[in-house]
């Protein structure tokens, strides 16, 4: 599978969606242990605000709804780095939306919007780092390097709210789980993110009780600990996502009386 990461010392990471919640957490994180972290995100001052006593780090402003946004911040990366060991995508964008909240106006620019920055963005982002790794496996014999994205447990089958960031998230898993059929073979690794509630600006925007809900740095503390292990997947908190897995294995006929007698959907 993957090869653990117990020692982040001197460890080329670049995180896209970092200026807050669980990206920002996990950069913080990251330099405190000694990895040189180059962050990338939309808004340049909290960008620098979070780096401000770091360094190790590199500001890489990006959009990662733009695909050429995105390119031109992995190109600066390679010029004043050469390249990364690790790279983790957690931009996200996040609107609650149910069937009725889906028209050709606001519903489908909510829409196209969490396309374009949940999956799209990803997309671009493998698209800059894994021809990269490709090279390196054959190259100079660096070491090990991975790729990792941030999904959620809402892609592990459709729920209340969330008609259009479930789906997102179930494509961005299912385009891991391919990568790795690929990628892993030759030995660069491959995890999906899956966490929970984490309390973050896109999960205020929930009107619902939160089971289980994480602050963004215990959600950093989980993430590191995954990398300890070889796991494909890291999932968090244990407890509430456990049971999400199990309630995805039932068929449909159950699931669905289920969820919304669980939610009050």
């Amino acid at each position: 599978m993957n090869t653990p990461i117990t020692d982040w010392r001197e460890k080329r990471v670049w995180l896209l969606g970092a200026s807050t919640g669980i990206g920002a957490a996990l950069a913080t994180a990251l330099l405190a242990r000694g990895a040189r972290v180059a962050v990338s995100a939309r808004s340049a001052g909290k960008l620098a605000t979070l780096t401000e006593n770091a360094p190790a780090a590199l500001l890489l402003p990006c959009d990662a709804s733009d695909a050429e946004s995105v390119a031109n911040a992995w190109q600066e990366l390679l010029r004043q780095w050469g390249g990364v060991d690790v790279a983790i995508y957690l931009a996200g964008d996040y609107v609650p939306m149910r069937a009725w909240d889906l028209d050709m106006g606001a519903g489908i620019a909510s829409a196209r919007h969490m396309m374009d920055t949940n999956l799209v963005g990803a997309l671009a982002f493998a698209a800059c780092v894994v021809p990269h790794l490709l090279a390196r496996e054959k190259g100079d014999g660096a070491g090990p390097a991975e790729i990792a994205f941030v999904a959620s447990v809402a892609g592990y089958r459709g729920l209340p709210k969330s008609l259009i960031y479930g789906p997102t998230k179930a494509a961005l898993i299912n385009f891991a789980e391919a990568l790795a059929l690929d990628l892993q073979p030759r030995g660069i690794g491959v995890r999906i993110i899956n966490p929970g509630f984490v309390a973050t600006l896109l999960t205020a925007k929930n009107d619902f009780s939160m089971p289980a809900l994480m602050t963004a740095q215990e959600a950093a503390a989980e993430i590191i600990a995954g990398y300890r292990s070889s796991a494909f997947e890291i999932h968090f908190p244990k407890r509430f996502t456990c049971v999400m897995k199990l309630l995805a294995l039932l068929p449909a006929r159950f699931y669905f009386p289920l969820v919304r007698r669980m939610t009050g959907a």
